[in-house]
């Protein structure tokens, strides 16, 4: 299969949002939603749609924060990048999830997809699949951020809603999920019935996965593509 990438237009209420697009054109593949960090579609979101893509799927990376800007316009703005997370509001997703995954479902093979998510993006993967239980089947979510606080909205809230699989690669002594955050994810997804993984990666920061950041951890890298890949392929192979 071959894992060439290519940028699409996805109609949204709200306008157009750009999305990488990466896996055949054949939609013989099964499809899997990624959803970005707080830095946007670049380069080494790029390489990660590959190397997924290359697993054998059709993988669909959106612009969500295309009510700020195009890719061109945000790809070297990262100082205002959480002034944008802070602007995405679960009511912006719910508006467009239904458009993301119907331009997914036309590009990959029938059936559940998968989604993953980094940083900010481990919400919005999560919140995609407790929002659509009948399309998602797997939910990857690393170095993830307020998956479960006191908020009357928090995305762990929805989880009994969720038929999905779940894994988590927590980054170590992430302020924005400290332990007593993971026992409350874990909580939640043990009460719902669902099979988790939910562990916390020993020296891995915030942002592990991401190269070309001073986050990056090579090790929880590769650890994160291992546990991803076997996620994908027992829920969609």
């Amino acid at each position: 299969m071959t894992a060439e990438l290519k940028t699409i237009e996805i109609p949204v209420p709200d306008g157009t949002a750009e999305a990488y697009l990466a896996g055949p054109e054949d939609g013989s593949a099964p499809g899997v939603l990624f959803f970005m960090d707080a830095y946007g579609l670049r380069p080494q979101i790029a390489d990660m749609l590959g190397r997924i893509a290359g697993w054998g799927y059709t993988v669909l990376a959106p612009n969500v924060f295309h009510r700020h800007g195009s890719v061109a316009d945000l790809v070297d703005d990262r100082d205002h990048a959480m002034e944008r997370v802070r602007a995405l509001t679960p009511d912006h997703l719910a508006a467009d999830a239904p458009s993301y995954l119907a331009a997914l479902h036309e590009r990959c093979a029938d059936g559940g997809i998968g989604t993953t998510g980094y940083c900010m993006g481990a919400r919005l993967a999560v919140r995609t699949a407790t929002g659509h239980p009948d399309q998602v089947a797997a939910v990857g979510g690393f170095h993830g951020g307020g998956l479960a606080t006191d908020d009357p909205d928090s995305p762990h809230l929805g989880i009994p809603q969720a038929r999905a699989e779940f894994v988590f690669g927590h980054a170590d002594h992430d302020r924005s999920m400290p332990p007593e955050a993971v026992g409350r994810l874990g909580d939640a997804l043990s009460a719902a019935g669902l099979l988790f993984i939910n562990d916390v990666y020993a020296g891995a920061p915030h942002g592990y996965t991401m190269n070309d950041t001073p986050a990056y951890h090579e090790e929880s890298a590769e650890r994160h593509y291992r546990v991803l890949e076997a996620l994908l392929e027992r829920t969609l192979g």
